[in-house]
């Protein structure tokens, strides 16, 4: 994604965190239609942590609202089942040519109101999410001025867009203000999803009446049950679901989501820990599915706040010095792999030739010395509390790296905080010095690691000579960047790498820039950790998401 549009980089790390959120909730299972508390016959019941907050595509955030949004609409272009690559959405024809994209619609695709998809409907969607002058704008997301309704990713996805045109009434044209590689990745993403444009100047509430072009259409949401019901949408364009009715059931506790599966009350669930995997293997009736995901764990050092860590021989110290080998192990159980840079394996541009720094005690106190700080010294480390996709048991990791590194002289203060948005907000903040993320791809391009976690967001002549970060106080600051590093090597080359649509020389860009960043250490690279879902054994079908979906009308449910 875009450096250079404004964004709310802690909306982007609450919505990579959104897919695994829970709530304290009751665990209502099953559906209404089954008198013994199981799955009646054709009724497909998808079990997870959360309930929604909005069906709205332009007011979330959220990877929760997501998962039923990607059932009832449509963007423009898909990912496919279980991969990473294009496939044609609304839009069977696309293409980018330096800044022009073109498209051409399907024709006699029908949202659920009855009305024909349109170019004219997608030039609404557009203008409804980030065109101020628009009567129907959504509104800037802005609490203090209009209400919070605009989430980020509008000027985060539509950002590099200057202008879209009807060329037809199947063609559009959209226009980008500067060459940019993840483009027509962007439309891909949940939040860029075709609503109609009578609905739109109707004022209609998608948030609670979703309509849209999906191979589901929208029933009911029983709130109080935390409970949405969807039906098959019959005129469906591409594969219509074989089941009769679909419904998304929040089980808040993770452990009562697998017993739930096991009882047979619900099909499928995700939020898998390294308990309930354990659990679901146990099952007869019931199997752990797995496929690596697009995610990194890792540790930024506040370069901004915390003199000793602007010594790169200090960063790399502490690399060694925390056995990252013995996390993975211990806490992960093997359910992720160590990192050794931002890229997981599953992204174009991962750099192969690159190792996990090696747990060794004695190259770490040899840096120190180096440095001048064989002494050791002390600092604060900010973590969550509560599990996050790629940070399975954050308190436990941290207590790890806390004795970790007293092997090594140095002092850690854990710093737990267990308000998910207040974390966000002392960590955008930079008031931490050094502390736990991570993050799930929105689009599997490289850029959408790098630019929003490790660039800057300045220009890189308001970067001081000599000096390899910034203030977090410094005009543009990127704040999903929390370790304040500012290498401007790295900086030219991710933006180069935005502008380069040659996937060779681009792939080897990235190549570059993992190289960097692996030596420059502004993080202690965690973990990838992989996407786990308990399955029951009547679905045939389903196929695991690392992005986009889930599937769910692929699925096919038997006795």
């Amino acid at each position: 994604m875009s450096q250079e549009p404004t964004v709310d980089r802690r909306s982007v790390l609450k919505a990579a965190g959104g897919a695994a959120a829970t709530m304290a909730v009751a665990g209502c299972l099953g559906g209404d239609d089954s008198d013994d508390g199981g799955s009646s016959d054709g009724l497909l019941v998808y079990g997870r942590g959360a309930d929604s907050a909005t069906l709205d595509p332009q007011a979330t955030s959220s990877g929760e609202d997501a998962k039923v949004i990607n059932q009832v609409y449509d963007r423009l272009v898909h990912f496919e089942a279980g991969e990473s690559t294009l496939v044609a959405g609304l839009a069977e024809d696309y293409g980018l040519e330096e800044t022009t994209t073109t498209l051409t619609l399907r024709e006699g695709v029908t949202f659920s109101n009855g009305d024909e998809l349109t170019a004219e409907d997608f030039i609404a969607t557009y203008r409804r999410f980030v065109d101020e002058e628009y009567d129907y704008f959504i509104g800037t997301g802005d609490e203090e001025e209009d209400g919070a309704t605009q989430s980020f990713y509008g000027p985060y996805l539509f950002g590099p867009v200057e202008s879209v045109e009807a060329t037809g009434d199947y063609e559009l044209e959209i226009e980008l203000g500067k060459r940019y590689a993840p483009f027509l990745r962007s439309l891909a993403v949940f939040a860029m999803a075709v609503l109609p444009k009578s609905e739109i100047e109707n004022d209609h509430d998608f948030g609670t009446d979703p309509i849209g072009t999906g191979p589901f259409t929208f029933d009911t949401w029983e709130t109080g049950n935390q409970r949405i019901r969807l039906s098959p949408n019959e005129e469906y364009w591409g594969e219509t679901p074989t089941v009769d009715e679909l419904v998304f059931e929040a089980i808040g506790e993770n452990s009562s989501r697998a017993q739930a599966l096991g009882n047979g009350e619900v099909d499928i669930i995700d939020g898998v820990g390294a308990a309930q995997s354990d659990v679901i293997e146990g099952y007869d009736n019931a199997a752990l599915e797995r496929t690596p995901g697009m995610t990194i764990g890792y540790m930024a050092f506040n370069m901004d706040r915390v003199e000793e860590f602007r010594d790169r021989r200090v960063r790399q110290a502490i690399s060694h010095a925390i056995d990252t080998q013995a996390i993975v192990e211990n806490i992960y159980r093997g359910l992720a792999i160590q990192s050794s840079q931002p890229l997981p394996p599953t992204v174009m541009g991962h750099n192969e030739d690159l190792d996990p720094y090696e747990y060794d005690t004695d190259r770490a106190q040899e840096l120190l010395d180096e440095a001048d700080l064989g002494d050791g010294f002390s600092f604060e480390l900010a973590t969550m509390t509560n599990p996050r996709p790629y940070f399975a048991s954050p308190v436990q990791t941290a207590e790890t790296v806390r004795s970790n590194l007293a092997d090594v002289g140095i002092d850690v203060e854990i710093n737990e905080q267990s308000t998910w948005d207040a974390y966000l907000d002392y960590t955008a903040e930079g008031r931490h010095d050094a502390c736990f993320l991570g993050w799930i791809s929105d689009n599997a391009d490289p850029d959408n690691f790098y630019s929003p976690l490790l660039h800057p967001g300045v220009a890189v002549e308001d970067v001081p000579d000599g000096q390899d970060w910034v203030s977090f106080d410094a005009e543009g600051y990127n704040d999903g960047s929390r370790s304040a590093w500012a290498n401007t090597e790295f900086m030219e080359l991710v933006t180069d790498a935005q502008q380069t649509y040659d996937e060779a020389e681009r792939e080897e860009m990235y190549l570059e820039a993992a190289d960097i960043v692996h030596e420059e250490a502004p993080w202690v690279f965690m973990t990838h950790t992989e996407e786990l879902r308990g399955v029951h054994e009547r679905v045939d079908g389903y196929v695991i998401e690392a992005i986009g979906g889930p599937f769910l009308n692929l699925v096919e449910l038997g006795e």
